[in-house]
Order: C-alpha cells, then sequence, then structure tokens
C-alpha cells in the first residue's frame, strides 16, 4: 500500500448507488490514484426506488432512473463483468472474463439481488418474475401494460405491496399470498401490520396470509397457483417477492466474515475476517454489509435502505483515503420510505428492534399516524404514516436515547393517543415469505469455526 492513501490502486466492486457514490467520494477526498468500479449489469447505476412505483405504473420507463453523478469519479467502468473471487494475499480481485484485477484498496458494495422462486422449472414459466433490476422493472411494466386478469404476489414485505398496490392503481386484480399473519409485519410488528392489512383489503386486494405458495402452474406459462390452504389461484402474472439474497457467494474462499446476512464489518467499515480480525484494506458499504450500532446494543445489522447506501458509502471512501486518526464510523440512524395505497409510510430507527409500541399521534382508524418503538425504556424507533413531518423530531429522540414512552406533549403538545405501550409483536424473521428490512443478526457467525493453533 503506497505511504500516500490518496495514491494506489482502489477496486470497487459493485456499481449500484453505494458503488457511485463511493466512487464520488474517493475524489472529493483527493484520491489521485487509480480506480476501477466493477459491476455484473451492463448498465450503468440506476436508483431502484422508483422500479416498484413509477415504473410499474408506467409513468417512467426502466431506462430512465439512471442515477446522476454528483461529480465525474473518473473510474475506469467494468460493467457488465461479475467478480468471482477474491484472492486476500495477493491483492487481486478475480472476473468472470478470466481477468483479475490488482488493488491496494477494495470495496466491497455488490448489494443484493432477488430471492428467486426455488423451483427452476416453475420459476422459468412464461409470466413468472422477480423485481430487483431494471430489466426486471422493464419487463413487469410491459406485462402489466398489456393487462392481466389477474397477478399474484408471493410476499407482502415492501417490495410485495408496492407492486400490490401498482397493480390496483393500473386497475388490475390481484391476490397477495403472504406467509406472515399480515403485510410489513416483519418490518412494522404486528400493531401496524393490522393497518397494513386493512390499507390492502380496502383499496381490494385479495390478501392470502397465514398460507404459502406449494406450487406454480403452468405447461410453458404461468396460469395459477396452489396454496397451503388447499386453494387455488388462477392468474395470468406472477410476481416473486420473497426478499433478497446477498452477494457474498464470489467470496466464499476469501477469508472474510461473510454469510447469508453479509459481510461483516466495523464501525469504519472496514471488513473482519472469518475469525473476527479486522482488514486494513477490504472494506464494505451497502446492502451487502453487517454491522455494529451503539443505539441497538452493537448488534450486527443489515440494512436493505437507500439511505443507508449512501452515507455508508460515504464514511468507507472517507477512511480508505484516511489515517487512523482522522477516520470515522457509521453511525447513522436507518431511515427508510414507501408509498403505496395512497400512503406515504416512512420510519427512523429499528422497528425490529423493540418490545412495545405507542400510537404517539393520530390513530388507526383515522390512518394518519406516528408509531413510537421502544426497548428496555428507550425510544429505539418511529414510523409515521401520512405525518412525515415528525420524523426528525422522534430522530433526535431515538439518538439521544430518550425515554419510552415518550412524554406526552413531547411532540408539539399533542397528547399521547394510547394510555398504555402494546406488545410490538415482531415476528420470528423464520415465519415470513420475505425478509425483514432491517436484520438484526445479533452477535452469532453465519458459519462454525474450527481454530486450528500451531503445534510447539
Amino acid at each position: 500500500m503506497p505511504g500516500d492513501l490518496r495514491e494506489g490502486r482502489i477496486v470497487v466492486v459493485g456499481a449500484s448507488l453505494a458503488g457511485l457514490r463511493a466512487a464520488e467520494t474517493l475524489r472529493e477526498k483527493g484520491f489521485t490514484g487509480s480506480l476501477t468500479v466493477v459491476g455484473d449489469e451492463p448498465h450503468p447505476p440506476y436508483d431502484r426506488p422508483p422500479l416498484s412505483k413509477q415504473v410499474l405504473l408506467g409513468k417512467a420507463s426502466a431506462d430512465s432512473t439512471e442515477l446522476p453523478m454528483r461529480r465525474d469519479p473518473e473510474a475506469d467502468w467494468r460493467l457488465g463483468v461479475r467478480a468471482t473471487g477474491l484472492d486476500p494475499v495477493g491483492k487481486r480481485v478475480l472476473l468472470a472474463d478470466g481477468g483479475s484485477l490488482p488493488f491496494d484498496r477494495l470495496l466491497i458494495a455488490t448489494g443484493t439481488r432477488a430471492r428467486p422462486w426455488p423451483n427452476p422449472r416453475e420459476a422459468a414459466l412464461d409470466g413468472v418474475f422477480t423485481l430487483r433490476t431494471s430489466d426486471d422493472a422493464g419487463l413487469l411494466a410491459e406485462r402489466l401494460a398489456a393487462g392481466p386478469r389477474r397477478v399474484l404476489v408471493i410476499g407482502a414485505g415492501f417490495a410485495g405491496s408496492e407492486i400490490a398496490s401498482a397493480c390496483r392503481e393500473r386497475g388490475i386484480e390481484v391476490t397477495v399470498a403472504e406467509r406472515g399473519p399480515a403485510p410489513l409485519v416483519g418490518a412494522l410488528g404486528g400493531t401496524l401490520s393490522k393497518l397494513a392489512a386493512g390499507m390492502q383489503r380496502a383499496h381490494g386486494v385479495d390478501l392470502r396470509c397465514g398460507v404459502t405458495v406449494t406450487r406454480l402452474r403452468g405447461d410453458g406459462r404461468f396460469t395459477g397457483a396452489d396454496l397451503s390452504d388447499g386453494s387455488r389461484v388462477d392468474a395470468d402474472v406472477c410476481v416473486v417477492a420473497m426478499g433478497a439474497v446477498r452477494n457474498v457467494e464470489w467470496l466464499a474462499d476469501a477469508g472474510l466474515a461473510a454469510g447469508p446476512q453479509g459481510v461483516a464489518c466495523d464501525a469504519g467499515c472496514r471488513a473482519f475476517t472469518m475469525y473476527g480480525i479486522v482488514t486494513d484494506n477490504v472494506f464494505v458499504a451497502g446492502d451487502v454489509s453487517r454491522f455494529p450500532h451503539p443505539l441497538f446494543e452493537y448488534q450486527m445489522l443489515s440494512l436493505e435502505h437507500w439511505g443507508n447506501a449512501v452515507a455508508q458509502a460515504e464514511v468507507a471512501a472517507h477512511n480508505m483515503v484516511s489515517p487512523e486518526p482522522l477516520r470515522r464510523p457509521h453511525l447513522a440512524v436507518p431511515v427508510f420510505w414507501s408509498s403505496q395505497f395512497g400512503f406515504n409510510i416512512k420510519s427512523v430507527g429499528v422497528p425490529t428492534f423493540s418490545d412495545q409500541v405507542v400510537i404517539a399521534q393520530g390513530s388507526l382508524t383515522a390512518r394518519r399516524l406516528v408509531a413510537v418503538y421502544g426497548y428496555r425504556g428507550r425510544i429505539t424507533a418511529a414510523v409515521t404514516i401520512n405525518m412525515a413531518k415528525w420524523l426528525e423530531h422522534y430522530q433526535r429522540l431515538i439518538e439521544t436515547a430518550a425515554p419510552f414512552p415518550p412524554a406526552p406533549g413531547a411532540a408539539d403538545g399533542h397528547p399521547l393517543v394510547t394510555e398504555f405501550p402494546l406488545p410490538s409483536d415482531v415476528p420470528n424473521p423464520k415465519v415470513l415469505s420475505h425478509g425483514p428490512t432491517v436484520a438484526l443478526t445479533g452477535h452469532l457467525p453465519d458459519r462454525r469455526l474450527t481454530v486450528v493453533r500451531p503445534g510447539g
């Protein structure tokens, strides 16, 4: 590694939001060396949130979601080339085209991919889709524009719910099958998931909860599905929205703490080895990362948030070109949002890191509210529905570990709406068709290790 951290060779693996923002930040921080960005898709970095919203509604084309560059990162873009391995000793990234890229420092920002339907033959039926890439969105939008008789959505997390919302806005009949007890329960807990269920049914969604899809039917073309309760759904289109898979397989032999929950790193985005030793030249950012957060008892967080990808990429890039005394931690409080069925849902903190929830403003019946979550007597999250202006207030309460429940009149003189907190009823992720938006992975490793000590 060169003496001046602003020189040398940096490789960024992942050409999406985190990769782009990291590349821009490296140049903003004065990096003058060789910068290469590798991406397995042939497209330049693009924005994913519009894919399940404007693109599916036909209000934007899939190829119009390209991310604007804040500045030209002057990078060598290796698009359409997949990274297949990492040689940490030789400091080389191995590529699917047979080539390799030497580096002094590496940023892993490979993100996630859609979890596929487990039966390959059924997944290959014409009319079965996933939604993760711009190509996915373009194909699905084209099929929705053709006016299918009914769409089956498997999974009622945020992606599945937004897809169902787009279908109903287009006037398409839609059935949603969810293994858990209600939509969004993995992200928001049981109390608000009841509101989400009512929201969907009020907009004409055929919502089936507590069931799984056991078979996709069709002979070349999808025609319907069998459910675990013995019922059958006839449909022309199926969207598998069963969560995401973190892209870590290429790191299998790299000796890093990489597994199904992502690549573990410290608060400064430096990757850990499989033995818990922090690396000096490998950094991680975005959806593929797992990192400790002091506000949540230093448990490892895995986030699938737009804002987290940006903030973490900027911290990682800063630390890659800064001497140790000037490095800073990634301590941003998670924030995410969703628009569905005419509702604006925004969250700050980690709702799944809670044992109680209280409706601090508004009401479930009015469908306009602020729900505040607590754990062991302090505020850990807040979710607003059509009351987003209060988000900043509750973010300050989370950052200062304010006591839970919030005091009456804590927000602009509004009294507490519920007299007593309710259980937040956060489910075990194993009972969901989709993963939670925030995964608390705790301190458990992703694999069993055998420590081999040299003899003598």
